[in-house]
Parts: structure tokens; sequence; C-alpha cells
């Protein structure tokens, strides 16, 4: 019989991707960095994200009702990593990361230029989970750059060292 050992349940779920959720409206608009988002459903198309229950975002998301899932570009990661680390209470992430913000199609949220694809999305349901609110959304329009469509470009995905550095204490493991 095999031995079962005790392990951290966060690393057997990467690696995966990294996404920047857009929330707020222009000019103070905010860039979260945000791992924890998935499909959810089909028909309607919703999808759900987990956020720090005192994070601005949250707040923001409270407030407005809506957001944008990017999907961020090869050669973003200090970018994302930015966003992950810092709060948009106190700095301007836009201006800080270099970062473009441009208009979405259906929502006040603004899409991020250098990403390649954009979720725009509306909340419909607001649900502790936590120390997370899980907000599970409306897909409203969904669109990406032609290269990634075409498979001339490819996504990243985080390799694990991302909740090593953001759950420190309790992720134990490196992922393989």
């Amino acid at each position: 019989m095999i031995k079962k050992i005790e392990t951290e349940y966060l690393k057997y779920f990467w690696p995966m991707r990294h996404y920047l959720i857009t929330c707020g409206e222009l000019p103070r608009a905010n860039i979260i960095a945000v791992s924890f988002c998935m499909p959810v459903s089909n028909h309607p198309p919703m999808l759900a994200c987990a956020i720090g229950q005192h994070m601005h975002s949250a707040e923001l998301l409270q407030q407005t009702g809506e957001f944008v899932v990017n999907v961020p570009a090869p050669g973003l990661r200090r970018q994302v990593y930015y966003c992950g680390y810092h709060s948009g209470r106190d700095v301007d992430k836009f201006k800080e990361t270099g970062l473009t913000p441009l208009p979405a199609r259906q929502v006040s949220a603004p899409i991020i230029a250098e990403c390649v694809a954009h979720v725009e999305c509306r909340v419909e349901q607001r649900a502790p989970a936590g120390d997370k609110w899980l907000f599970i959304a409306r897909v409203l329009d969904a669109y990406a750059d032609e290269d990634l469509e075409t498979g001339l470009c490819e996504l990243e995905l985080s390799l694990g060292e991302f909740p090593q550095k953001v759950y420190g204490g309790r992720f134990t493991g490196k992922a393989s």
C-alpha cells in the first residue's frame, strides 16, 4: 500500500494562469493580479473570481458591480507581480506599471491594451469564502488578439512561485 502524507492543497492546483482584473472607473481604475478565477457556467456564460475581502479592488467591485478579466501577454510578469504586491489605495498601478487603459466595450472598467484577451463581466452574486469574497459574474463580452486566436501567440502559465510568495506561511511545497 502507498503511504499517504500531509501536503499543501494549493500545490496541486499549479501551474495555472494569472489574470489582471481591472475594476473601478478612470481616472482611478485599479488593477489586481488574480489567480483564483474560473468559469462556472456555460449557459449563461459566467465566471467566479476570489478577491481578498479587505482589498481595494473588492471595495470597487462592490461599488460598481463590473470588472474586466485581462489575460496578460507573455512578458508582463513584472507588471503582474507589481499589481499583486501593491495596493491601489496607495498607488496608481496603470502609471507605475506603464500599462495602458483603454475603454471596454460594455463595462465602465477599462481593459489593458498590453493584454491579449479580455472578458467583460457584471457581478451577479457575492459570497463570503474564508478570507476572500467570491464574485460570481455574467460574461458580457469576450475578445482576444487575432494572433492569440490563430495560435501565433501563446500564453504563459505560472509555475508555482507566486503562491509561495503570496501565501508564504501556508504554502510549503514547490510546484513541479
